[in-house]
């Protein structure tokens, strides 16, 4: 058994290791910078509390990804707003190429897959946004949701069609 002091400094590290993560994970599902701080520390604090009954045994960061999870989509259900993907969707302009018009369709753009994306079930959005965002293969996914790599690969396939049917409602 670990004495607090060792859990302490056990925990320190892994904060450490999983600080960018966790605020890319948090930004990914709220879609807003100040909320996605707030939520991985949040998260951070409710982990080192329940940190002792952490099985060691199990990856920290899908143990402590539950636990983010749940604080954001309980975030968005209380502020039951659209969060801005500014931060996701970043544009990269190069400032001697820089056209108005080009740059005012692509802020519509950004806005219309904001809505598809935030009109689909928070389940769709998720698994959209790690993988599509986020970048997390199909297997890491399945390691964060604790479901099957088949259920992971069905589960896109599903919300990628509703995304486009969304994004179509959105564009006409």
């Amino acid at each position: 058994m670990k004495s607090s002091e060792e859990e302490k400094k056990e925990f320190e590290l892994l904060v450490k290791a999983n600080m960018k993560r966790a605020y890319y994970a948090a930004l990914g599902i709220l879609g807003s910078s100040d909320a996605a701080m707030e939520l991985s520390q949040a998260a951070f604090v409710k982990a080192f509390r329940n940190f002792s009954k952490f099985d060691r045994n199990r990856d920290f960061f899908a143990w402590y990804f539950t636990i983010l999870k749940n604080l954001c989509l309980n975030y968005i259900r209380d502020n039951k707003k659209n969060v801005s993907l500014e931060e996701i969707i970043e544009l990269k302009e190069n400032e001697e190429n820089y056209d108005p018009v080009k740059l005012a369709e692509t802020e519509e753009l950004k806005v219309i897959i904001q809505k598809a994306l935030f009109s689909l079930h928070e389940e769709d959005r998720e698994i959209l946004i790690l993988r599509e965002f986020q970048n997390y293969s199909y297997k890491e996914i399945a390691r964060l949701l604790e479901i099957p790599e088949g259920t992971v690969m069905s589960r896109l396939y599903y919300a990628r069609k509703k995304l486009a049917e969304e994004f179509k409602k959105h564009y006409e």
